[in-house]
């Protein structure tokens, strides 16, 4: 049985790569398929930084898994030698009334988590990058950041490389099959045979598991790098990342970092869904001026020249939070990890440990009732 897997994972972007480090750290025979470059930029795991925060928003759910991930990126960064996650502070912003605020100041009254509350004034005095409106409300967090999602793979991948893994990059899966007895992976090259199957293709997962078809769906989102009027006010030091909820839609952005530029996004962007394969890659005019609008209205003093801009794809599920399962047909097999809706990458780690433990103990030390695959929002699109 020397061509048995011990566990196969099917997609090595920020989800899979974390699998198959953790995989291999549990001492299995771990094969890793990537249909393109390790890393690339034509799914969910580029764009040179990535937001980290502790208090969740999107519910308490979250923040354990958050701590979990904290200490992964640490321990990661240890064996890799280079910094991977950046503390530069965060904000929360929205409506008092607003989802975020609400849900920000929730996790840190349950969790205890250190925080201050700003008004629009008392923000711009102490980060003048900010010029919010004065009916918006803003939570800082310390301890929030941002993670180098294209470094991060790679240290995965390297550490799982020196664990003995075995990671093929440019090899597409055309199938897979499972039983009780195990699995089998067709791509363009061959047929692999494993113990265990872990699904992690990001925008392409619906194409693998046909039950996800309307329940993990892609959505184009453009990204754009300006050129700072004032660049002391978005330094790493000077710059919080932020997450807002404002009238005019959902913004997120970060200092400058590694690459020209002030990094600015506009969450949903235009509402684009579709197949993944299909998906415009290129940036448009449109693009910029939906983005500058908000840079205008918010951050004057990036508006300047464009340094550059990049497309990314989201996943989304019906309700936006995880799947993080075993596949409801192969319960003990195939562990699926999908529909990360635009806010899972810092989970990258942890995620990887969880698919771990559930295809090699059959369960996860996580409650991950919230990430059910049966659970009825997906049940609902899928139908």
């Amino acid at each position: 049985m020397s061509d048995m897997f011990d566990v196969i994972v099917i997609g090595v972007g920020g989800m899979g790569s974390a699998a198959v480090y953790h995989a291999a750290r549990r001492g299995c025979r771990v094969l890793g398929l990537e249909q393109f470059d390790i890393p690339h930029d034509l799914g969910s795991s580029h764009g040179i930084t990535r937001i980290i925060r502790l208090a969740y928003a999107e519910g308490p759910q979250y923040v354990p898994l958050l701590r979990r991930s904290y200490e992964l990126w640490r321990q990661l960064e240890a064996a890799a030698g280079e910094r991977l996650l950046i503390i530069s502070g965060g904000i929360d912003a929205g409506y008092e009334r607003s989802a975020i605020v609400r849900g920000v100041l929730r996790c840190c009254a349950r969790f205890h988590l250190p925080h201050q509350v700003l008004d629009a004034a008392a923000l711009a005095r102490r980060f003048p990058g900010y010029r919010l409106t004065k009916d918006i409300v803003s939570i800082y967090q310390a301890d929030s950041g941002f993670l180098l999602p294209e470094r991060c793979i790679v240290a995965h991948v390297n550490a799982a490389l020196a664990l003995g893994a075995e990671v093929h990059g440019r090899e597409r899966v055309t199938g897979w099959t499972a039983n009780r007895r195990g699995v089998a992976v067709t791509t363009d090259r061959g047929t692999y045979r494993g113990r265990r199957l872990v699904l992690s293709a990001g925008p392409w997962t619906r194409s693998l598991i046909p039950a996800l078809e309307h329940a993990a769906v892609p959505e184009r989102q453009v990204l754009i790098w300006t050129q700072p009027r004032v660049p002391e006010h978005f330094q790493v030091a000077t710059f919080p990342i932020f997450n807002m909820e404002a009238p005019d839609g959902r913004y997120y952005g970060f200092p400058v970092f590694s690459v020209p530029g002030f990094k600015f996004g506009r969450f949903y962007h235009l509402s684009q869904r579709g197949d993944a394969d299909a998906m415009d890659r290129e940036c448009h005019p449109q693009d910029e001026a939906l983005l500058r609008a908000g840079i205008r209205k918010y951050f004057p003093d990036a508006d300047g020249p464009t340094m550059a801009m990049k497309t990314c794809l989201f996943t989304f599920t019906p309700d936006e939070h995880f799947i993080l399962d075993f596949h409801p047909d192969h319960a003990g097999i195939v562990a699926v990890a999908a529909g990360f809706s635009g806010h899972g990458f810092k989970f990258c780690s942890v995620v990887g440990e969880i698919m771990t433990q559930l295809v090699l103990d059959g369960k996860s030390a996580f409650d991950l009732e919230s990430f059910r695959f049966t659970r009825r929002a997906i049940r609902s699109a899928s139908r």
